[in-house]
């Protein structure tokens, strides 16, 4: 068994974030990462609001994160699932699909999911004109008519994105305003080629092989519509990964996010959480970072420095 003094679960903001400092620190320090390295960074279209890039592309963003991570001696395994914890007596062991670990600490920053919405053809047209990442499958909708879901910043950024690929956006928004920031809702306003429809719901996504009509709700006057679309992009937040977590009985809130106190500490002594899948309040690539930062600092302290901070 490979031992280690930091072992990272997740190559997102946090986890990498994470990684940097934790190596700098002079902690030998592995990522485990069941995808590539990035996170839900990579799948941004533009990232606008990230201290010191007035604008890049997530891609782009999580690429120089994870080049920076490595350059400072962090090890990260990418198509490496973890699959369990275990916290029996005083060693700590991460358990995957290929290995098993022991650490010092451990910080757990697996992110989150897209949420469904949970109708009839939803999980049916999934990767047939059913999507969740704008930047992955837009390019396929080229010159074609969509529907983006949702109303907050990913559904806005998503919506500007397929703007420029899609020879018509429809956004459907149950709300009636957006809850996206105002600059974004400037850009949608501006588009000539984008539609909202307010107060709106989907209740079935229809199809043959591909996903071809919607049904539609407006919920304020109770009516239903039948539309064309090619493709329908599902942008309405996401939900916490933390089951591996809640397996080791690392404590969640009611929502499934880790609790975490202001130094990113978990109900387990030597084990931190940082970004989308703890419990604080603001989802950003931003404050993922700082999350991630402040577990590294901490994990630090309890490995090198236990009478640091009790």
């Amino acid at each position: 068994m490979e031992s280690w003094e930091l072992v990272i679960i997740g190559a997102g903001a946090a986890g990498l974030a994470a990684g940097i400092y934790g190596a700098r620190s002079g902690l030998k320090t592995l990522i485990i990462e069941e995808k590539m390295a990035g996170g839900t960074t990579s799948d941004a279209p533009v990232v606008e609001n990230y201290p010191g890039f007035p604008r890049i592309g997530g891609g782009e963003l999580a690429e120089k994160m994870t080049v920076h991570c490595k350059k400072v001696g962090v090890t990260i395994h990418e198509i490496e699932t973890v699959t369990g914890l275990d916290f029996e007596g005083e060693r700590k062991i991460v358990k995957t699909s290929r290995a098993a670990y022991e650490a010092k600490a451990i910080i757990v920053a697996t992110g989150s999911h897209y949420r469904e919405i949970g109708v009839t053809g939803e999980k049916k047209f999934r990767g047939r004109g059913v999507s969740y990442c704008g930047v992955c499958d837009g390019p396929l909708f080229r010159g074609k008519r969509v529907l983006v879901i949702g109303g907050g910043n990913s559904a806005a950024t998503t919506t500007l994105y397929l703007s420029g690929i899609a020879a018509e956006v429809i956004v459907a928004h149950r709300r009636s305003a957006f809850r996206a920031e105002e600059a974004l809702v400037k850009d949608i306003a501006s588009k000539k080629n984008v539609q909202v429809f307010w107060n709106t719901e989907v209740l079935e996504i229809k199809g043959a092989k591909l996903v071809n009509k919607v049904v539609l709700l407006d919920n304020k006057v109770g009516a239903t519509k039948e539309i064309t679309v090619d493709a329908v992009f599902v942008q309405v937040g996401e939900a916490p990964n933390s089951q591996i977590a809640k397996d080791a009985s690392i404590q969640v809130n009611d929502k499934g996010y880790i609790k975490t106190d202001v130094f990113q500490r978990t109900s387990i002594a030597g084990v931190y959480a940082a970004g989308d899948v703890t419990n604080h309040p603001v989802k950003q690539v931003g404050t993922a970072v700082g999350q991630g930062i402040t577990a590294a600092l901490e994990a630090y302290s309890y490995i090198r420095q236990p009478y640091y901070r009790k």
